[in-house]
């Protein structure tokens, strides 16, 4: 899971990073969180699945995390 690695690589550089991901990837982040060093790293979760979503669709799910986003990043 290449957004967990670069978010784990922002972070040492201290600069605040997030991913978001879908449910069902949600236990392969953790585990790769914990293998680097940053148990508990917060991360946002979408429903899955979102591949079928039209870009509308996509824009109106992610819009309703900004918040969590904004708020992981700032904390």
């Amino acid at each position: 899971m290449c957004s967990v690695h670069d978010t784990v690589e922002f972070e040492k550089r201290g600069i605040p990073a997030t991913v978001f991901l879908t449910q069902v990837f949600k236990n392969a982040a953790v585990h790769q969180f914990r293998s680097k060093g940053m148990d508990g790293h917060p991360y946002i979760e979408l429903p899955h699945p979102v591949s079928n979503l039209t870009p509308d669709e996509m824009r109106a799910l992610t819009l309703k995390y900004v918040d969590q986003m904004v708020r992981q990043l700032t904390a």
